[in-house]
């Protein structure tokens, strides 16, 4: 009864007329953003969110709007790797193993509606595991304290690098610059200026949103720039469009099947989509065996990955709201955006705002139909949004990031910040350094370093504490009072050595597609 009445909250929020706006038009930009071969989802919610904040939304419709943009980037990730051979972003690949051979052999229509049904499958069967699973892990993070959250923290930065990354020192390096930028500003213990250098801008930090759009919005601009800056448009060409009900119907358990692998992959701290497709794709591929067929154009080999990805991505929102610790690069930058509307995601927050937790909820489940509708019937219309002339898209973008920014702050320092940070991100992107863990340092290095001082205050220094153990005075011995920290930290050690062996693996079905 509490889940019905708090769904009846959420939809009573989702149902007023601009809240369904912002959602349809959500679905709508993200598809776009989600089918231009580079953007992504995590640069399309960076792009957006000034503009959020200059429409002057509030925290449900900001949080609704930037949702139903990741949502629909997410749909609209395959519709290039099936069409170009060009993931619309990283969960996107291994779309391309048989999405575009399917198009090579005249299947390019079917291709593409069996991937949107694929999607909303997943995408559904995560927003339903989302309203299940969040409030009862919500209580369970009641029992987390200073020592749990400084191990959950290390557990999110020695895994976002993940799959992601091709080289994890290079991850690890972008954590301890994204820990570094974190620390400067005023100390919240004693109130001293740390590494500002002087100049009262860095008194109060560097403002996140600042860094996000910078390395995301900006630097792709830079990006696109030098590698596709003289090509005007792309040509892209679709045959005709139908329902292959036979196909769609023969594919329910591997859309079943990848659902659950991306949903509890998605889950996990800092695995995403990426992980969530990779997995999705193999593990139907070894339920088919050999006479499947995978990497020549089978049905099966896009759905899989479809339906992986996109049950990731709203697995993705679990640790999110019910820890404020994000599952993947587009849910830190939805954490960023959380934290600049003063909304702090955690166990609290279902009690606390339960009309932005329920609202978000009901809006996705609304998004998820609403993508269905606009990625089955109006997918050529946006299959001739690739060929958007590059002299619009670029400073489109960049007028965004500008005015969005300076709205937020009304300083020049802000935005030559921005710029700086997009360079830096331009520089990363060619140094194959990656930006997602600069960021997530950015948000959570002062949670991080605040647990630790505490775990350190109520242990008076004792090092074990962090491992949940702590002194008992009257037996004068070492008491395991939590088996919690030291879970985190083995899992944390395990999640930053696995992609070293894993990426081998990876790297097989990548190559089936050159």
């Amino acid at each position: 009864m509490e889940l019905l009445s708090n769904l009846a909250l959420g939809f009573s929020v989702a149902l007023t007329p601009f809240t369904l706006f912002l959602a349809v038009a959500g679905c709508f930009l993200g598809t776009i953003i989600g089918a231009l071969p580079g953007l992504g989802p995590s640069n399309g919610v960076a792009i957006l969110i000034p503009l959020a904040f200059s429409l002057g939304l509030d925290a449900t419709s900001a949080l609704v709007l930037m949702t139903a943009v990741y949502y629909g980037a997410m749909y609209g990730g395959r519709i290039s790797s099936i069409l170009l051979n060009i993931p619309g972003d990283e969960p996107a690949l291994m779309t391309t193993l048989d999405g575009y051979p399917m198009a090579k052999a005249g299947r390019a229509g079917d291709a593409l509606v069996l991937s949107g049904f694929a999607s909303f499958f997943g995408a559904l069967f995560a927003t339903i595991g989302l309203m299940l699973l969040a409030p009862l892990l919500s209580r369970i993070a009641y029992q987390f304290g200073p020592s749990e959250y400084f191990a959950l923290y290390l557990l999110a930065f020695s895994t976002l690098g993940g799959i992601a990354s091709k080289n994890q020192a290079k991850a690890a390096l972008a954590s301890c610059i994204g820990l570094a930028i974190a620390m400067i500003g005023l100390d919240n213990q004693t109130g001293m200026p740390r590494f500002t250098g002087g100049n009262l801008h860095l008194m109060d930090g560097v403002d996140f949103l600042v860094a996000i759009v910078g390395l995301f919005a900006v630097a792709e601009v830079f990006v696109f720039i030098e590698s596709h800056g003289r090509e005007s448009s792309i040509g892209v060409k679709l045959g005709k469009v139908t329902l292959p009900a036979r196909d769609l119907a023969k594919g329910i358990g591997t859309m079943l099947r990848s659902s659950v692998i991306g949903f509890i992959a998605g889950v996990l701290p800092g695995a995403g989509a990426s992980l969530g497709s990779f997995l999705a794709y193999m593990g139907e591929k070894n339920v088919q065996g050999e006479k499947g067929g995978f990497g020549t154009g089978v049905p099966k080999g896009v759905m899989a990955p479809e339906a992986g990805n996109n049950a990731a991505a709203g697995g993705a929102l679990v640790p999110m709201l019910t820890l404020g610790v994000p599952g993947s690069g587009t849910t830190a930058v939805l954490l960023a955006l959380l934290l600049t509307l003063n909304i702090t995601p955690g166990p609290t927050l279902f009690t606390d705002r339960p009309d932005v937790v329920w609202g978000l909820i009901a809006s996705l489940l609304i998004a998820n139909f609403v993508l269905l509708a606009m990625n089955v019937p109006m997918v050529k219309m946006f299959v001739h949004i690739l060929s958007v002339p590059a002299w619009v898209l670029l400073p489109g973008v960049m007028m965004i990031s500008f005015v969005g920014i300076y709205s937020l702050s009304g300083s020049y320092f802000d935005l030559l910040l921005m710029i700086f940070f997009g360079i830096v991100g331009w520089i990363f992107r060619k140094l194959d350094v990656p930006t997602v863990p600069i960021i997530l340092g950015i948000l959570l290095g002062n949670h991080m370093e605040d647990a630790l001082r505490r775990a350190m205050i109520l242990s008076d220094g004792d090092w074990r504490f962090l491992f949940g153990f702590r002194w008992h005075g009257s037996s004068e011995t070492y008491e395991f009072y939590s088996a919690i920290p030291s879970s985190l930290l083995v899992l944390a050690v395990a999640g930053f050595l696995a992609p070293i062996f894993l990426r081998r693996v990876i790297k097989r079905p990548q190559a089936v597609s050159d």
